[in-house]
């Protein structure tokens, strides 16, 4: 029943999100700035506020980051092998590689987390989500690069996109919030306050700007494609996490919150990866929005599973 209470509610702000749009109460011009809002605002206030007030020590486990991590680099290396055999056509090639480990971390994970664990929850997930985005970004520049269709414009260089990396919002407010919670620094009540105003626009406004996000049209045209980025990202990637996890006998309770990272659909940064990279990011968007859908059947599931 918690399950079901949990997903749920997320999937129908989403579909709220995707109304609003179809009405016009969210217009186009409206999605950049907010989008810019949340990712560069209140998700990462959210994120250095969680980690910040819990203990490290207490909420990372190095065997569970270590699975979690080895789960993005075995279907980034088995999409990868399989795709290199198809006919897929170089840039769709790379944006569908990404698309199968680059996982919505910080707008459908630290939801379902949220709404699921609560806040001890959400900081082992944030936490855990600091290093999984490193990750996941490295290889989704290293994945674009290696695709690039050199016949047109010459694409950002390894070092430019380091950057970007390094510079990650979700990357930094971790970051910051680990330091933090390692020294053991306690917020001023001020502080702490302003954070939690941000914090609360955080997920609901996420939330809203998927669902108005969302595009059945490229959707219908891409669906194999689609089909198959789902079968990587919400099926393969949870299961061999599952796997593992019960292999060295991790208690469901430690290595739940880095779990429900790796069960994300498909990140909307992905998007923005394949057009600044020169992928595709039709098929992107397309991913996006089949994966997104499909997420809230496969979450229900795995959380049973767990």
């Amino acid at each position: 029943m918690q399950i079901t209470a949990t997903i749920i509610p997320i999937f129908l702000v989403i579909f709220v999100g995707w109304l609003a749009r179809k009405k016009q109460f969210m217009p186009d011009g409206f999605l950049g700035p907010a989008n810019r809002l949340v990712y560069y605002l209140a998700i990462p206030a959210m994120i250095f506020r969680a980690i910040s007030r819990a203990s490290f020590q207490d909420a990372f486990n190095i065997q569970v980051m270590l699975i979690t991590l080895v789960c993005v680099v075995a279907v980034f290396l088995i999409a990868g092998g399989l795709a290199s055999l198809t006919a897929m056509a170089r840039q769709i090639r790379g944006t569908f590689i990404q698309c199968t480990f680059h996982g919505n971390l910080g707008y459908i994970g630290f939801a379902v987390a949220f709404y699921y664990l609560g806040d001890a929850g959400l900081a082992r997930c944030a936490i855990f989500a600091g290093f999984i985005s490193i990750l996941q970004n490295i290889l989704a520049v290293i994945t674009l690069q290696l695709h690039i269709d050199r016949t047109v414009e010459k694409s950002p260089s390894i070092i430019i996109n380091t950057r970007r990396i390094m510079g990650h919002p979700v990357i930094l407010s971790a970051l910051g919030g680990i330091l933090v919670s390692v020294a053991g620094i306690q917020l001023p009540a001020i502080i702490d306050r302003s954070l939690a105003i941000l914090s609360g626009m955080a997920l609901p406004l996420a939330l809203l700007l998927i669902g108005a996000s969302l595009s059945f049209d490229l959707l219908r045209a891409r669906i194999q494609g689609v089909m198959a980025v789902s079968l990587f990202k919400l099926a393969i990637m949870p299961g061999l996490g599952i796997l593992l996890f019960k292999l060295f006998a991790i208690p469901a309770a430690d290595y739940l919150p880095a779990f429900i990272l790796i069960a994300t659909p498909t990140a909307t940064v992905s998007y923005v990866m394949a057009r600044e990279m020169r992928g595709d990011a039709d098929f992107a968007a397309a991913a996006i929005s089949g994966c997104t859908l499909v997420s809230a059947v496969s979450y229900t599931i795995w959380l049973n599973v767990v």
